[in-house]
């Protein structure tokens, strides 16, 4: 038996093997990738994001615990800053998520985020992809709470939580920063604190003012206490809602499509790039590099004729 039909069995070493696997990339990880597609698309894929100090992973796993108690399989993805050190992640999932380690339908890992900006690792799309194709029905990927720029997560998800804590100013900053756009529910974390009602309701006149309901979808705030447990349920019969709003209206088919021209064009570029560097000297290359620098050529017409080399015709156009 392969290793994909015994992850898909249940073997979670075996889904641990291939997560590995299409974390590290290269042809390996293509290969399963393209032997696991056809299992993919059916998870609901939920994004937790908001600042350092939020409370986002005390958040995720109460959420993780309440989809359990109505029978969902919970696979959940915490992205890290890297370790200036090692280069893995700083903060692993055995550390943060003890509680949920011994349920055989909740599956933790933690990734490193390797310097790629937004909030997730490079790897993250492919990951999910894997946790999918294993049959968990919901698949949570905790960002890495680094600011206000943690807007790549909404590309991956379904849903799109964003989390905000009474007393740290984020509220004015989200919104520079186009948080609010993203959010398809909103969670005040820490609710107990006495400046709580004011940061709801900021975020209330906030959207207001802002533009119509993105796909007809009313965003919802919830207050949380999540090392109380209150509110938890409130937050999942929020998420749930959203998805069944997606599922009702026909905007999931329509953002999983935006996801997958998005991520084939990005893997068509690589590949541009990628045969480039094959069949173009590198010495050719850096002549090239040099014309642009000196203004002799621009650089869109140098990419078309470097890319036209190398696939070796006359020109692009």
């Amino acid at each position: 038996m392969g290793l994909i039909d015994q992850m898909r069995g249940g073997d979670r070493r075996a889904l641990s093997r291939l997560v590995t696997i299409v974390e590290n990339g290269g042809d390996d990880g293509h290969r399963a990738l393209a032997k696991l597609y056809q299992h993919t698309g059916k998870a609901h894929i939920i994004g937790v994001t908001g600042p350092p100090g939020a409370g986002k992973s005390t958040l995720v796993n109460e959420l993780t615990l309440d989809l359990r108690r109505r029978g969902h399989s919970v696979g959940i993805l915490a992205v890290d800053p890297t370790s200036p050190f090692t280069g893995g992640a700083i903060l692993g999932d055995r550390i943060r998520m003890q509680p949920l380690g011994h349920d055989p339908e909740i599956f933790v890992r933690s990734m490193a985020s390797r310097g790629q900006l937004g909030g997730i690792a490079r790897a993250t799309g492919d990951v999910i992809k894997v946790l999918d194709a294993a049959g968990f029905d919901k698949i949570i990927v905790e960002t890495v709470g680094a600011g206000q720029a943690e807007v790549e997560i909404a590309r991956e998800a379904h849903t799109t939580v964003v989390v905000e804590v009474p007393g740290l100013g984020d509220d004015v900053q989200a919104i520079k920063a186009g948080i609010l756009e993203i959010a398809d529910v909103f969670v005040v974390n820490k609710a107990d604190r006495e400046d709580a009602e004011k940061t709801r309701r900021h975020l209330q006149t906030m959207m207001q003012l802002g533009a119509a309901p993105r796909e007809g979808w009313s965003v919802p705030i919830v207050m949380t206490v999540a090392t109380k447990g209150t509110g938890i349920a409130e937050t999942v019969e929020a998420i749930e809602g959203h998805w069944r709003h997606l599922m009702q209206t026909g905007h999931l088919a329509r953002r999983e499509r935006g996801r997958i021209v998005r991520e084939f064009q990005t893997i068509l570029q690589g590949l541009a790039l990628e045969l480039v560097r094959e069949r173009v000297p590198e010495s050719q290359r850096e002549a090239l590099l040099t014309r642009i620098q000196e203004r002799e050529i621009d650089p869109y017409t140098a990419a078309e004729r470097i890319l036209a080399e190398a696939l070796g015709v006359a020109e692009l156009k």
